[in-house]
């Protein structure tokens, strides 16, 4: 049996009298998913917002006036204390060279006292060598008293930083991080300059 033309228009919402509640809910669905829609795309945008930034310590200390100064200050007791060593070195070269010029002279006893003064020396050349350069040694010391409370300085800019603007993560990318990519905007290093109060 095919329907009439008034159950079809029925049906479809077309007779005279129902086009107006029928419109009022087409207009309220448009409504309820035009605000939904608006509310997602907030909920969203506000999701995908930064939660993570990158930095570049190497670059903020290069830029600290402290910084240059106590790189200086390292770099030059360095020097010296290499120059100290190199002295010894030498002096030991020195030595070498004479006992295998003069050992077929020497007796067994003057042959065995002076190996032992070459033994001694290259003992002391080796652990002022260590004491100076080596795990925890004296240049390892001075930069400890020298750069950490910098490097703590620029670590806490950082902290505040990531408090402030809500970061949820902060990569270094000078300490070795592999960072293939890295937009711009998200180099918060200048940040946490002005946050130290460098331009």
């Amino acid at each position: 049996m095919k329907p009439s033309t008034n159950t079809l228009d029925i049906l479809c919402g077309l007779t005279r009298g129902s086009d107006r509640p029928l419109m009022r809910l087409q207009l309220r669905s448009k409504k309820f998913l035009f605000t939904l829609g608006c509310v997602l795309a907030f909920f969203f945008s506000s999701q995908a917002q930064e939660r993570y930034a990158v930095v570049d310590t190497k670059y903020i200390l290069e830029k600290m006036p402290e910084y240059k100064d106590a790189q200086k200050k390292l770099d030059a007791t360095s020097m010296q204390w290499q120059k100290e060593i190199d002295t010894k070195q030498a002096a030991l070269d020195k030595m070498y060279k004479d006992y295998d010029a003069e050992q077929v002279m020497l007796s067994d006893t003057l042959k065995k006292k002076r190996e032992d003064q070459l033994f001694n020396m290259e003992k002391e050349v080796r652990d002022l060598q260590r004491k100076r350069f080596g795990y925890e040694g004296d240049l390892f010391k001075l930069r400890q008293e020298l750069v950490k409370p910098i490097q703590d300085k620029v670590y806490n800019a950082i902290q505040q930083l990531a408090v402030n603007r809500m970061y949820e993560l902060i990569l270094d990318k000078s300490e070795g991080i592999t960072v293939i990519f890295a937009d711009p905007k998200l180099d918060k290093s200048d940040d946490v300059l002005k946050t130290l109060g460098i331009k």
